[in-house]
């Protein structure tokens, strides 16, 4: 994976929460695939499927959900790590699992600390998140195989 692969991942991930805290939902497809699967059942949320579903879900969350997001700790672990799936529409070396940590500023003020484990895939827009499951920290839990 070349460095302006790594970057334009990073820039996704980092793009997730500004997209989200600023309420530019018309904007999800730019850092979602369409059918995006989107899995924080580990930390008491639903699994959300598709952009539509995001949306959402987002609209219900509205001033009770986090009002900043932030990222860190990315690493782009590579295309061997992805089971991409009979499903997934992707050619080979199209997808790319990436791990993260995020910082979320709740409503009430106080802060949630989760891990992210992600499959970015390429499309012809640049690179979009295809999967995301969220876990607590320290957790132990493990990106999902399909």
């Amino acid at each position: 994976m070349n460095t302006e692969d790594r970057w334009a991942i990073t820039e996704t991930l980092n793009s997730v929460g500004h997209v989200f805290d600023e309420g530019r939902l018309d904007e999800i497809d730019t850092v979602f695939t369409s059918d995006v699967v989107y899995d924080m059942s580990a930390v008491g949320m639903p699994v959300i499927h598709g952009i539509e579903a995001a949306r959402e879900v987002a609209r219900q969350l509205g001033a009770h959900g986090p009002i900043s997001h932030h990222v860190s700790n990315v690493v782009v672990l590579g295309r061997g790590d992805v089971d991409s799936g009979a499903d997934s529409g992707a050619e080979d070396g199209d997808e790319v699992a990436v791990d993260s940590k995020g910082l979320m500023l709740m409503a009430d003020r106080t802060l949630t600390a989760v891990v992210h484990h992600d499959v970015l895939r390429r499309e012809p827009g640049g690179w979009r998140v295809a999967r995301r499951l969220v876990v607590p920290p320290g957790s132990g839990q493990q990106r999902q195989e399909n």
